[in-house]
């Protein structure tokens, strides 16, 4: 975060960061908020089993991760969860099956820059297992684990595993 010093407004190298969520300006007063970012990850469960994507690029490639990602400008957490599901696996979902369950804060480094999140957790419970036609840029594969097999040492993202612990009742 200290990286950035140029002010966007005035251009001076005279950007500070406070090393929490904002930027000032000590020549024009010009203030940056790196304010915490959306994101959702849906569990999508068939009976005792849960679908993991596994991670195809950095940050945690080759981690288990459960399918998701940030909300964008003007959308739901709903829609968001729509809107990913079907970029990340062409998986059609039905908006109102989706369950809310929890949130937690998180951070993902993204190009040097760690980002805070807000992970919005979703169940989403489906009549059937399916295999999937997945975006291989994002992720390398999917995999359907039965409760008592999941390793949580093998999932992503610290939210993640902190949720599923509660979820899984370990």
């Amino acid at each position: 975060m200290s990286d950035l010093k140029f002010c966007p407004k005035c251009g001076h190298e005279t950007l500070i960061w406070d090393g929490e969520k904002k930027w000032s300006c000590s020549n024009c007063n010009y203030v940056l908020f790196h304010n915490v970012a959306g994101a959702v990850a849906v569990l999508i469960k068939f009976k005792d089993e849960i679908l993991f994507t596994k991670r195809n690029e950095e940050p945690k490639k080759g981690k288990l991760d459960l399918a998701g990602g940030f909300v964008d400008p003007k959308e739901s957490a709903e829609e968001t969860c729509v809107r990913e599901l079907f970029e990340e696996m062409k998986m059609k979902v039905d908006i109102s099956r989706l369950k809310y369950l929890a949130s937690l804060p998180n951070t993902y480094e993204y190009k040097n820059i760690l980002y805070n999140t807000i992970d919005l957790f979703y169940e989403y419970e489906v009549e059937e297992k399916f295999g999937v036609e997945i975006e291989i840029s994002e992720i390398s594969e999917t995999v359907w684990l039965k409760k008592d097999a999941i390793n949580l040492k093998e999932i992503a993202f610290d939210s993640q595993r902190s949720f599923l612990k509660k979820y899984l009742n370990f």
